[in-house]
């Protein structure tokens, strides 16, 4: 049965990959990763995608709540420094209802990255998930 879950909050952010720093951006990502994967029981999900060409990188994450951002920003956020010199943050885009702390961890996300990606905030207006409490186990 679909539940309408309007606690959920997606994440995406958009970073430019600095010239020869492509292999190095993988590897932090991986590391990152594994990171989240070990020390984030509840996150849903945290995916991070290459463009083609090796320009751009992307970070998508799903939470089920507001309280589960703000502890992947506390948690992880220490781990973000890794990147300042591999990627100029170039945006940020959630998607639901942050609390103001996170807001105020994104912004300071986006100065340590490069000082000028927005922290785009979407309101959820209609929807719902299918969303396995079980898939956020692994």
């Amino acid at each position: 049965m679909a539940a309408s879950v309007p606690g959920t909050l997606v994440y995406v952010d958009q970073s430019e990959v600095r010239a020869g720093k492509i292999d190095e951006a993988r590897a932090a990502a991986r590391e990152l990763t594994e990171f989240v994967r070990l020390n984030e029981p509840h996150i849903l999900s945290y995916s991070i995608y290459f463009s083609d060409d090796g320009t751009r990188m992307f970070v998508v994450h799903a939470h089920r709540d507001a309280a589960s951002l703000d502890f992947h920003l506390a948690v992880a956020g220490p781990q973000f420094k890794r990147f300042a010199d591999l990627l100029h943050l170039l945006r940020i885009d959630v998607y639901g209802t942050p609390s103001d702390e996170a807001v105020s961890q994104m912004h300071q996300k986006s100065e340590m990255l490069g000082g000028t990606a927005p922290v785009c905030v979407h309101e959820l207006e209609a929807g719902f998930a299918r969303l396995s409490a079980a898939s956020a186990a692994d």
